[in-house]
């Protein structure tokens, strides 16, 4: 399952994204947002896990909890929508 990992503070890293959700199990793979440019955190972040109950039970329990002093938000992830193609003019 691939969880959305909001409000997380820039400092945030990805190794400390899977720590956090690994004390719930298997950790597939957890990335933090950056600019493609500045390679600053954009503040969130993704965090896949195989199994659904331990995702769920992760979203449960750290949603609304510090992650570096900032309360994230964690819900499922929703899939992306194709979005138009921006003018380049």
């Amino acid at each position: 399952m691939k969880i959305y990992v909001g409000n997380l503070a820039y400092s945030v890293t990805d190794e400390q994204l899977e720590t956090a959700f690994g004390a719930f199990g298997e950790v597939s793979s957890a990335t933090v947002i950056t600019d493609k440019f500045s390679g600053q955190s954009k503040g969130f972040g993704f965090v896949e896990m195989p199994d659904s109950s331990a995702a769920e039970k992760a979203i449960q329990s750290l949603n609304g909890t510090p992650i570096a002093g900032r309360n994230v938000k964690v819900n499922e992830a929703k899939p992306r929508e194709d979005r138009p193609q921006r003018s380049r003019y």
